[in-house]
């Protein structure tokens, strides 16, 4: 037994060492932000708010008289319970404010502020639907390189194609064209004279000279002008195998009025090259350490900067796509499309696809690339001022139109026209500026590729605007101990302070804050409920809590209302019970309940009625019992002759003093328990008992004798049975000549002479069994 109840000890043992562990969390966790607040440093508001959005400051002239100014900053139920007024508390709310006013028609709400405090966040919810049939400008950007001849005279075909098919999916379908090779620099190209004009000229082909971006057609809807400046397109040349093609995405990008960008149109970048792209540091090779400046640098339609700047970095070129709304789409050769594939992840709303052998299916691949852009839904933030983004962190969870959600998911994808996304952001401020705390930070979020987006306006609540008490004055000329003290007998400043200048300035002690006029308030030497000194409702005076108004008790912990204790039928505790500390405590500690409604042995114990039956029987069962009974017994009483005619409620028997028991039954009505008292008792030892007995004990006695006759006679023909079978299997056993005992006697003779052949008597260790075997010639 000892064995298997230690595992099941040990299990209450670990439960409640856990339970234990997460007590102390809980304090831990609790005392914490009282801790925060409490810091010798803090001397002003700004100091007091800047340590945690659960810190507020007390502005109240005359609060903690004595005390040093570092108490004024507490949380707000602290600062309550030691006096300071609701008015004069200096605590900041944390709110999102949302402008409606603005309308749009793909990203809603277009404007919020969010007021925030160092430690504190802000949720917010954002809305993006996918419209029908949007505006789109499709911008060719090819790279010409000789590789790419072939795919140059396939577009010549196939633009007019992808223009009447893309129009199926838009409403407005335009546009333009771009090229670009490499920067027109060693070790990129040939420098010598003959190849700069002609880098093709050892092949006998007249190509056009290397150039990092030229701008050729703007976005237009006139086909026939698209058509004719393709085939005025020709092929160049460079020596190196990257090309310059995040040079000419950026220009493409960032010079929006040069392009012909739509403000309302979706933009589709669309980048044809058989080679991946140089990097930022590629341009070293070169002797070209400017960065790149990320503006539009376009000169006659030509990139006027390609020879003095690096190329972008990717991360640079990723942020003007989002800024300028951009998709990006990369129709590329099949031997290229890992290198782009692992870009495509570094790059927000971006697409790769494989470019077949002489772009045959450069159209499919357009409408595909447009169909997964704008089914992908996604956004990205930033902030206004790149410095400040250490003091914040975001949060963004996206909640897709088929109602999944992932918390840090910012993307929904397979959304179709005319669905919303929601995003659920999640801003916090981790701690306040160095400097000027007044002005705000701008923040916004990008949907992918639209060209509508949200303004987010934080406001820093670091206390800019916080009022601090009057300083004291630093000298006095007087030093009168009369104002120090409460009563003239008693001491100056209760013996916890020294006066100065007629001001107590109390004492400072490592059990918590002594304060007060007098220095007669702390908040230590009182009882304590619920982890606070009084309960938190009301103030520790001299070692005794004075409560606050609606509030009793040595702890302060009871409500003087009795609102709580009313039951349903308007009567306190059901006038079965008081009120203590705003719960019904019962007069029969039987009852429990909210209202002491609840008593299950009350109307079911045959004893509980007892008291009852005991003063009618001393009363001689008469009519004057009924009266003189009252008190005692609650329920209908009525006497009876024949108590067993009753069949409905619970018969019950109460012992007299004579030896007799009484009869009574319970009947449960919905009014009480009705009791119906039988007048004549039952005795132990009356005749009709006797007679009971003497026939149960002869009845016994003779079933007894009977078995006992019965088992002897089984017993007596059993044995029988058994020697009649047993003496025939001894007489069978003998007679069979194939038995072998299992143990034997025999004589042996050890002689060289053959010993004559005689019977040898054999005796086996069975009673009762002989053998006489033949014995042959001796070992």
């Amino acid at each position: 037994m000892t064995s298997c109840m230690r595992p099941y000890c040990d299990l209450i043992a670990l439960r409640m060492l856990l339970l234990l562990i997460s007590v102390l969390l809980l304090l831990v966790r609790s005392n914490s932000a009282d801790n925060r607040c409490l810091s010798a440093l803090i001397s002003t508001c700004e100091d007091c708010l800047r340590r945690g959005p659960e810190c507020a400051w007390c502005s109240q002239e005359r609060f903690l008289d004595g005390a040093h100014v570092s108490q004024r900053c507490g949380s707000v139920s602290d600062l309550r319970v030691r006096g300071c007024e609701e008015e004069f508390i200096e605590n900041p709310k944390v709110k999102v404010e949302v402008n409606a006013t603005i309308s749009s028609s793909q990203v809603a709400p277009r404007e919020i502020t969010i007021h925030l405090r160092p430690g504190s966040e802000a949720s917010f919810v954002i809305e993006v639907q996918q419209l029908e049939r949007y505006p789109v400008d499709l911008y060719y950007l090819v790279d010409v390189s000789a590789s790419m001849q072939d795919n140059l005279d396939r577009l010549k075909t196939v633009g007019l194609a992808l223009s009447h098919q893309m129009k199926q999916h838009s409403s407005d379908f335009r546009v333009g064209f771009g090229s670009f090779v490499d920067k027109p620099v060693s070790p990129y190209i040939d420098v010598h004279p003959s190849k700069l004009l002609n880098p093709c000229s050892e092949y006998e082909v007249h190509c056009r000279p290397a150039h990092g971006f030229i701008h050729v057609l703007p976005v237009t809807q006139n086909m026939s002008e698209f058509t004719r400046v393709i085939q005025e397109q020709r092929i160049s040349g460079n020596m190196d195998t990257p090309e310059g093609g995040f040079d000419a995405m950026l220009q493409a990008t960032v010079c929006q009025k040069d392009i012909g960008w739509r403000p309302e149109a979706k933009h589709l970048l669309l980048v044809m090259t058989d080679q991946p792209s140089h990097l930022a540091l590629d341009s070293k090779l070169a002797g070209i350490v400017v960065p790149h400046d990320g503006r539009c640098h376009l000169e006659d339609n030509v990139y006027s900067q390609t020879s003095t700047m690096e190329h972008p970095t990717v991360a640079q070129l990723a942020e003007k796509l989002l800024e300028n709304s951009i998709y990006s789409i990369f129709a590329v050769d099949h031997l290229q499309y890992q290198w782009y594939e692992d870009l495509v992840d570094l790059i927000p709303g971006s697409y790769v696809g494989r470019l077949f052998p002489k772009a045959s299916n450069l159209k499919d691949l357009v409408v595909q690339a447009y169909k997964k852009l704008l089914s992908d839904v996604e956004v990205q933030m930033e902030l206004q001022d790149p410095q400040q983004a250490e003091r914040f962190w975001v949060n963004v969870s996206a909640i897709c139109p088929g109602g999944s959600s992932a918390a840090g998911n910012s993307k929904c994808s397979g959304v179709q026209p005319k669905q919303t996304v929601f995003f659920q952001l999640t801003v916090g401020m981790l701690s306040c500026p160095a400097g000027s705390a007044d002005q705000d930070v701008l923040m916004l979020v990008r949907p992918v590729g639209f060209n509508e987006s949200v303004r987010v306006r934080i406001r820093q609540l670091c206390g800019s605007g916080c009022t601090d008490p009057k300083p004291e004055p630093s000298s006095c000329t007087t030093n009168a101990s009369d104002s120090c003290r409460e009563h003239r007998n008693t001491p100056v400043c209760s013996s916890r302070g020294v006066c100065r200048c007629g001001t107590c300035v109390c004492d400072s002690s490592r059990f918590g804050n002594i304060y007060g006029k007098f220095c007669e308030m702390d908040d230590f030497s009182c009882p304590y409920d619920g982890g606070l000194v009084c309960g938190g409702h009301g103030r520790c005076v001299r070692g005794e809590c004075v409560c606050f108004s609606g509030w009793t008790g040595e702890a302060c912990a009871c409500r003087e209302s009795t609102d709580s204790c009313v039951s349903d039928d308007g009567f306190i505790c059901g006038d079965r019970g008081r009120c203590v500390c705003g719960k019904c405590v019962c007069d029969d500690p039987r009852r429990s309940g909210a209202f002491c409604e609840k008593c299950p042995m009350c109307h079911s114990s045959c004893q509980s009625h007892w008291n009852c039956v005991n003063c009618h029987l001393s009363n001689g069962l008469g009519s004057d019992g009924f009266q003189l009974c009252n008190q005692s017994c609650s329920p209908l009483v009525d006497y009876v002759d024949d108590i067993t005619e009753l069949v409905r409620g619970k018969y019950c028997l109460y012992p007299s003093t004579d030896k007799c028991q009484y009869r009574f039954l319970m009947e449960l009505a919905s009014d009480g328990a009705q009791l119906h008292i039988s007048r004549h008792p039952v005795c132990v030892w009356s005749r009709r008992y006797f007679k009971t007995f003497l026939s149960v004990f002869l009845l016994t006695v003779t079933l007894g004798i009977g078995m006992l006759a019965g088992v002897r006679q089984l017993l007596r023909v059993t044995g029988r049975s058994c020697i009649s079978k047993t003496e025939p299997q001894f007489e069978h056993t003998h007679k069979d000549s194939s038995y072998v005992p299992t143990s034997s006697e025999k004589t042996i003779t050890y002689r060289r002479d053959r010993l004559p052949n005689h019977p040898v008597e054999m005796h086996t260790h069975t009673p009762t069994l002989t053998h006489k075997m033949p014995i042959g010639d001796a070992w």
